[in-house]
């Protein structure tokens, strides 16, 4: 939940020197954020819109790019197809991760992301209208 003040910032420096602002947009729903995080995630959708607005400074070179990770039981091919509307009507440009995430800490009771989950899910950011999605730590994911 970066301030306004200090995303602009980043956005400046990014601009300048050829750096990227990634957002890791872990839920559409709020309450689904508020389920893996324990806070809102307006502020995050705020400074993506305000940091995308920006991408036609530095058209070459992604400037903002998006990740969701795809927590079994909580983020699925639904929720997915909803982060990525968001960012294509943004721009459909916005490079998109899908990861798969593997079970750790507070969540080691949880399931790997399952190749099925993956491909479902990187089918709706598609469907969403997004151009560049990709499947990211592929080692992780499970049957």
């Amino acid at each position: 939940m970066m301030h306004p003040k200090l995303l602009n910032a980043a956005v400046e420096y990014s601009v300048r020197t050829g750096g990227c602002i990634k957002f890791d947009l872990k839920a559409f729903d709020e309450e689904v954020h508020l389920a893996l995080t324990g806070v809102s995630n307006r502020r995050t959708k705020e400074n993506f819109i305000r940091a995308a607005r920006r991408i036609a400074e530095r058209p070459k070179i992604p400037l903002v790019i998006a990740s969701t990770l795809l927590v079994p039981g909580y983020i699925d091919a639904d929720q997915v197809s909803r982060i990525a509307d968001f960012v294509a009507k943004i721009n459909p440009e916005i490079p998109y991760a899908l990861l798969a995430f593997a079970p750790n800490f507070h969540m080691c009771d949880s399931q790997y992301t399952s190749i099925r989950h993956a491909r479902e899910a990187e089918a709706a950011a598609r469907g969403a209208g997004l151009d560049t999605v990709r499947i990211g730590n592929q080692h992780l994911l499970g049957l």
